[in-house]
């Protein structure tokens, strides 16, 4: 009896019929894109995805742990199993889902360039041949304008968080910024730094690279974790959790 017992349990694990409990979930982030993810002056992470974050473990009484890592390496840490979930603006693309699970979206901002004032600057690659454009190393519009624009003569420069992004516009080493467009207004042209600079022209779309919207990303096989995410998010719809999020950064709908 007890070697039949065992063998069942065996083939239960192996089938993924025990599902884990899920009573702490490491969520990976890149503290570097105000306001979804950032550090206090006291090194606390803040920011509307933490907050986020929080809110989903308290739903499902889980301990949450976050966990920093650099942007360009977050997939493969998650598939490493550093991490339970990526929490960090990422967005849904088919390049990524090829690698990963999502849950059901989070937020969708589009994309926009970011330039001095009197630049006269658009989002095309006539507009910006020759000039050299800001983006942080593996994000959506890195892929976007190493697609789109870097083929057709415009400097696309990788930089491995956003601040340093930020740092060479500034220093006059960019001529341009490319990145999500409430990550830009409320974490740089809303702050001293950003003084001088403005969006230049409107915001960007395109499916293929920049994806539908963001969302947590997951490994393939912890389809039990999505789904209880996933029911955490929908409940956050339903009380307000997520409006009233929302709300401490946004005068928006970012939904």
């Amino acid at each position: 009896m007890r070697k039949l017992a065992l063998a069942t349990m065996l083939a239960c694990a192996a089938s993924g019929a025990m599902a884990k409990d899920w009573n702490v979930i490491r969520f990976g982030v890149n503290p570097s894109y105000a306001p979804f993810e950032s550090k206090a002056t006291d090194g606390k992470l803040v920011g509307f995805d933490i907050d986020l974050g929080n809110a989903i473990c308290d739903k499902l009484k889980a301990k949450c742990v976050w966990v920093e890592n650099a942007w360009d390496g977050i997939i493969p840490a998650l598939k490493a199993k550093k991490f339970d979930a990526i929490l960090s603006s990422m967005a849904v693309t088919e390049k990524r889902l090829a690698q990963v699970a999502f849950t059901d979206k989070i937020y969708n901002v589009p994309p926009r360039l970011v330039a001095r004032k009197d630049s006269g600057f658009q989002p095309t690659a006539e507009a910006l041949k020759g000039k050299r454009i800001g983006v942080e190393q593996g994000s959506t519009a890195e892929t976007y304008a190493k697609t789109y624009w870097e083929p057709k003569g415009v400097a696309v420069m990788s930089y491995q968080n956003q601040d340093l992004v930020y740092q060479d516009l500034t220093a006059g080493r960019l001529d341009a910024a490319f990145q999500s467009s409430v990550q830009a207004e409320l974490g740089f042209l809303k702050s001293s730094a950003g003084h001088g600079y403005a969006f230049a022209g409107a915001g960007v779309a395109d499916s293929k690279t920049l994806g539908v919207g963001a969302a947590i990303g997951l490994r393939k096989e912890d389809t039990d974790l999505a789904q209880r995410i996933n029911t955490a998010l929908a409940d956050m719809h339903k009380d307000g959790t997520y409006q009233r999020l929302a709300k401490k950064y946004f005068s928006f709908d970012i939904y």
